[in-house]
């Protein structure tokens, strides 16, 4: 099973070919290719290659599905005793990738 542990935007993910997972929201249009390059280790069978910090010679091509809204979270403001109160929303913004190939 070949699998790699990458960084995007911050956040650390484990990715293997044909994976979907949901990352910060991404420039670039739906359909397009995306190449993650800040990988900190992969894992082939028993070959196994940790980063110091990072890979230079292992590439994870994904592509962009959709760029789209998360769930919707209620922010409330509370001040006792005077009736202060005020409720809002927030939306983080989301892409979808799907993994398409994981290479040395």
């Amino acid at each position: 099973m070949k699998y790699a542990v990458v960084n995007i935007k911050g956040s650390q993910f484990k990715v293997q070919e044909k994976d979907q997972i949901e990352v910060d929201r991404l420039s670039g249009k739906e359909g397009e290719s995306v190449g993650l390059d800040d990988v900190l280790l992969f894992v082939d069978e028993a070959k196994v290659k940790i980063g110091k910090p990072q890979l230079k010679d292992v590439k994870i091509e994904a592509k962009l599905i959709k760029n789209y809204l998360g769930r919707k979270l209620a922010i409330y403001k509370f001040k006792a005793k005077t009736g202060y109160r005020r409720k809002t929303g927030f939306r983080a913004q989301k892409s979808l990738l799907s993994i398409e190939k994981v290479s040395i």
